[in-house]
């Protein structure tokens, strides 16, 4: 909806310094204070069925009866609104609901605040000296604790019974804990289901990663109704294979792309690390196993003559890091083999 320029040159008459429009008395407050105010009246007489003196509201069986006082706070700071009421007490506002303190968006600042680690009254005074508003450690509370339910529901819910491909790795993340900031193992889970659609199967903290936690991570998995994996990506952690053996017999494990690159390039020369990088890069690519063993290698002579003058380089990257091999336990008709 177009707003009448002509209008806003109005509002903007006695305009001289910023605060003139963003300050605490400022037009947008006013504005803000105005147009809620107008909805507010507009949900009401949509709810009565009538206008306000409009004849047609006598003997209807409700009808208005003033108004009440509330605080809103938001990023405007604190706003005080008139909120009109109806006889019956059967209005239910919608812009602005019964027992609403805080305007749309306003959790979502202390979530966020509190995300990044920053205590309860640290939030209260960001709040504070940012918005010049005063909120009590009770609310902010209050409001973290609010979408607890909905982390347990999200970490809780069902799953599919088959992923073609799972990726599980662990990464370090500062966290506080205790009044501490330390660095703990968050412990992801991503599948691809037979759609090709990626989802977060969920997120763990531990204080360090092992084969031990991700076998717990495992069990659960399987009780929320993960029956099979056709392909489980993971990283070199000792023991881990195993961990996923345990619980999902039949799963292929292949080591991450990534940390295979990164591991190979531990048996290369310095120098010589960005030109075998990229060849890696070209055999990690290729379509078909057999592509991959005639890949050409660079073009650079200094990486044609590599093996010659170490030849162990050559030796450690085929006796490590081979290309995924499907086990012969699987025939040609099993989904696996597929």
């Amino acid at each position: 909806m177009a707003i009448d320029n002509a209008l806003i040159d109005q509002m903007l008459a006695g305009y001289k310094k910023p605060e003139d429009i963003i300050g605490e008395n400022g037009l947008l407050k006013q504005l803000t204070k105005a147009i809620l105010e107008r909805a507010l009246q507009a949900e009401l007489t949509d709810h009565l069925g009538y206008e306000k003196h409009d004849p047609a509201g006598q003997h209807s069986g409700n009808s208005r009866n003033g108004s009440g006082r509330k605080v809103l706070k938001g990023d405007f700071g604190e706003l005080e609104l008139e909120t009109p009421r109806d006889r019956q007490g059967s209005f239910e506002p919608k812009i602005v609901a019964k027992g609403q303190s805080r305007f749309t968006g306003f959790d979502d600042k202390i979530i966020s605040m509190y995300a990044r680690g920053m205590s309860t009254r640290e939030i209260q005074g960001h709040l504070e000296e940012i918005y010049g508003i005063e909120v009590s450690p009770t609310l902010i509370s209050n409001v973290t604790e609010a979408i607890v339910e909905e982390v347990k529901a999200w970490q809780s819910r069902p799953l599919e019974e088959l992923y073609p491909i799972v990726y599980l790795d662990a990464m370090m993340v500062k966290m506080r804990n205790n009044g501490h900031v330390q660095n703990q193992a968050v412990y992801v889970v991503l599948g691809v289901d037979r759609e090709g659609q990626k989802d977060v199967l969920g997120l763990w903290v531990a204080e360090q990663e092992g084969a031990k936690f991700w076998l717990q991570v495992l069990t659960e998995l399987k009780n929320r109704g993960v029956k099979d994996i056709f392909i489980a990506c993971v990283d070199g952690l000792k023991g881990f294979p195993e961990a996923i053996e345990t619980l999902y017999p039949q799963t292929e494990v292949q080591l991450c792309i990534v940390h295979l690159v990164r591991a190979s390039l531990n048996y290369v020369p310095w120098k010589y690390r960005k030109l075998v990088a990229a060849d890696l890069r070209g055999i990690y690519q290729s379509a078909t196993a057999e592509e991959a063993r005639q890949h050409p290698g660079g073009d650079d002579a200094e990486v044609d003559g590599l093996s010659q003058r170490r030849p162990g380089v050559a030796t450690e990257l085929g006796s490590h890091h081979t290309l995924f091999p499907l086990s012969g336990r699987h025939t040609q008709s099993d989904l696996h083999h597929q």
